[in-house]
């Protein structure tokens, strides 16, 4: 997979790129593994604005993604590489030999009519093949790491994401996760070979913002534009920030004020932290 660019001929097109579509093979026809959701645009049950800068979009159906991988035993073929409008990275179609199909996130390096499994050990050291932790071998690049067994993969999702396993204590495995963090889990999580494709979503360059209206997202007013009811920045003559440091419209700092609980449960299985110097 590369980035395509495009003949500059406006000013939005010439910096603009995108990933390119060669690597897909076919569109999404499984009618059971696609849902309609609905779009609440940032809004809750109440018809209130909950979460700002947020519209429905372009219209999409979401693709059902078999993030347990709990089909032990059976083995499947790669039946499509798809394109799915709510995840940056591609899909596969997975057909497997008792008629089931399931998509999956596609790994690097995953192609049409490959074969993979799932199991709780025992397999070959493959791409796209998912284990429990405690079956794959320490310095294995893994993607797709349950945080809970049965629960589905919650970590190394993304286009580009992976962990690394980096030993076993107990009945816990040490993984690298993708933001730096090395932390315990329990070495009965699921997790898949290989790290998730399509790594150049990260050097995209949107170009203008109609892109980013398709994906849901309005334009952000800068608090500093604003009047100062609407906002703790607005008001004064000429660039005035309000004379405070940054702040949320309602006052809470915003650059580097740590809002972490320190009673947060899942400290104790912090190990090294992303940030440097925070224990």
């Amino acid at each position: 997979m590369a980035l395509k660019t495009y003949k500059p001929y406006t000013p939005s097109r010439r910096y603009m790129s995108g990933l390119d579509n060669k690597d897909i093979t076919g569109k999404a026809d499984v009618r059971k593994l696609l849902v309609k959701l609905p779009v609440t645009a940032g809004r809750n049950n109440n018809g209130r604005i909950t979460s700002r800068h947020k519209e429905g979009g372009a219209k999409k159906l979401y693709r059902v993604i078999d993030f347990k991988r709990d089909k032990f035993g059976v083995s499947g073929r790669v039946a499509a590489i798809e394109y799915d409008p709510n995840r940056n990275c591609r899909i596969a179609l997975i057909s497997y030999k008792d008629g089931d199909k399931h998509y999956i996130i596609q790994p690097e390096g995953l192609k049409v009519d490959d074969s993979i499994e799932a199991a709780e050990a025992g397999l070959d050291i493959v791409i796209g093949n998912a284990m429990k932790l405690k079956s794959i071998p320490v310095g294995t690049i893994i993607h797709n790491i349950e945080l809970k067994p049965g629960k589905g993969a919650q970590l190394a999702r993304s286009a580009g994401g992976f962990a690394q396993l980096m030993g076993r204590e107990g009945k816990y495995a040490i993984v690298r996760i993708p933001s730096g963090e090395t932390r315990y889990i329990l070495s009965e999580c699921m997790a898949t070979i290989g790290a998730v494709g399509a790594a150049e979503f990260a050097n995209r360059v949107i170009g203008k913002a109609g892109r980013n209206r398709h994906l849901g997202v309005r334009p952000q007013t800068r608090g500093s534009a604003m009047n100062p009811i609407d906002h703790p920045h607005g008001g004064g003559e000429g660039k005035s920030n309000g004379h405070r440091p940054p702040v949320s419209p309602w006052g809470q700092q915003c650059k580097g004020l740590k809002t972490r609980k320190k009673t947060k449960a899942s400290n104790r299985y912090i190990i090294t932290r992303r940030k440097k110097g925070v224990r």
